[in-house]
């Protein structure tokens, strides 16, 4: 049994996809295939039901997979503890960040601690925020920037970096932008475009409506702002954005507060462990970023923060 056989099993445990987690590992598949099925045999059991199209573990797949992922920290931490000693921090980070975010001020600790620890691998995924909070629950995500509601998930580390309330975006022809008020129950009867499901600002908005026992007609759905705004500002829906979202499109939408939704979406770093070097490392270079954001990047119209462009909070 070898390190790479146990690593190439829980990226495809983690990806339920032989594809994707041959791409992962920066090998082919049938690399991926012919190494967990010497796995299997060297092991005598299946470790996966491979007979639907997605991939998912058998019973003894569930039991191996946690020793297996112990076995490859055990590795990582002989490399680190080394490391420490030489005062070269080595291994590798998966950093998990919110689909259709752009947050610069990660980009930023990211590069200034890869020119400080080049011994580190970095990993940078996409992935809805539920899917990111379990990632970090299990250890197959190291640091993530997720977006949440009215609170970080509870049995976490994080750092909130932005907490913002909805608001509505209209052109300026629109019924609701000649209100000074608006409700929930002024905005769901028209077609409604939103952050997908599993977005902090859209478990927000679901969350508010269910509170009221309102169905919302969700039109359309888009992971990125601009996109948002653009369908909005062609007048095919009523956005739901954020404070400091709406505020970049100001120029061709009204946006208006939603005065009965009080529960913030919050925009959040979440971690689990900080007990390796490079972590720490990590965790330092993000909090110095997101307090000192680069002053050659520009800044956004309005916001809690100069340089940051929020797109899931």
């Amino acid at each position: 049994m070898e390190l790479r056989q146990l690593e190439y099993f829980v990226a495809v445990a983690e990806e339920q996809n032989f594809t994707r987690a041959a791409e992962r590992v920066h090998i082919s598949q049938s690399g991926v295939s012919a190494q967990i099925r010497q796995l299997e045999r060297e092991l005598g059991a299946e470790l996966f039901d491979r007979s639907a199209r997605a991939v998912t573990l058998t019973v003894a797949g569930k039991a191996a997979l946690e020793h297996a992922r112990a076995t490859l920290a055990a590795a990582g931490a002989v490399g680190q503890a080394v490391g420490e000693v030489t005062a070269l921090i080595r291994g590798h980070l998966t950093v998990g960040m919110v689909i259709g975010c752009t947050l610069t001020p990660l980009f930023d600790a990211l590069a200034v601690f890869h020119q400080a620890h080049p011994g580190v691998e970095i990993s940078l995924l996409e992935d809805s925020s539920d899917r990111l909070v379990e990632g970090v629950r299990t250890g197959a995500v190291d640091l993530a920037l997720i977006g949440a509601a009215a609170a970080t998930p509870e049995g976490l580390d994080a750092l909130t970096i932005i907490s913002e309330r909805l608001v509505v975006a209209v052109p300026a022809g629109h019924p609701l932008a000649k209100q000074r008020r608006v409700t929930l129950r002024d905005l769901v009867v028209y077609p409604i475009v939103c952050m997908p499901t599993g977005t902090g600002l859209r478990s927000v908005f679901d969350q508010a409506c269910v509170a009221q026992n309102l169905q919302p007609a969700i039109a359309l759905q888009a992971s990125a702002a601009d996109a948002i705004a653009d369908l909005a500002a062609r007048g095919l829906a009523v956005a739901i954005l954020s404070d400091s979202m709406a505020a970049r499109y100001r120029d061709r939408l009204t946006a208006r507060t939603i005065e009965d939704v009080d529960t913030p979406a919050l925009l959040a770093l979440i971690w689990k462990s900080a007990h390796s070097p490079g972590m720490r490392e990590l965790l330092l270079h993000s909090r110095q970023a997101f307090a000192n954001p680069d002053p050659r990047l520009p800044s956004e119209p309005t916001g809690p923060s100069p340089g940051i462009r929020a797109t899931d909070p």
